[in-house]
């Protein structure tokens, strides 16, 4: 959450000439409520549900860059669906980082973190990696850096790939 999948998501498609996806943006487009609603009218499990179900139908089309939510990779078999099905990408960010983006950000878009701010905000953050960065680890490539280094990682890693193909 706050790390740029959707920006990086962005910069890389265009790059590429793939389209992008944003998963919360299609299951809100699919389900015609925000992530907010889903998660206060039908809890946590009934989203992972909808996630999984979005991920499977689109992480099976060719030429697109899909920014999943930070839960994905971790629940489900959706880990190893990406990973058979395209490049898995971890873009790293340091807790401290990620608190102050999503301190910018707004809240009541990100229903796991309403109400959270300051040194709370950043334990949770503190405690969300160390549970979720098992699978992140798992990921084909990690990249850091600012948004711009991230997705010339990602390129540079495309181009030594498929020339090795």
């Amino acid at each position: 959450m706050g790390a740029g999948k959707s920006t990086v998501g962005e910069l890389l498609a265009q790059a590429l000439g793939y389209e992008f996806i944003d998963m919360d943006y299609e299951i809100e487009k699919r389900t015609q409520q925000t992530i907010s609603n889903i998660f206060a009218e039908k809890g946590e499990n009934e989203f992972r549900k909808l996630e999984y179900d979005c991920l499977h139908e689109i992480g099976q089309r060719n030429r697109v860059v899909i920014s999943t939510g930070g839960g994905a990779p971790c629940f489900f078999n959706n880990l190893s669906f990406m990973k058979e099905n395209g490049l898995t990408v971890y873009l790293k960010v340091p807790a401290e980082q990620l608190k102050e983006k999503l301190e910018m950000s707004r809240y009541d878009k990100r229903p796991l973190i309403s109400g959270k701010k300051g040194n709370d905000l950043l334990q949770y953050i503190k405690n969300g990696l160390a549970e979720r960065e098992p699978f992140y680890l798992q990921a084909t490539l990690i990249v850091t850096g600012t948004y711009e280094e991230m997705v010339n990682q990602i390129l540079n890693y495309l181009s030594i790939h498929q020339k090795n193909n």
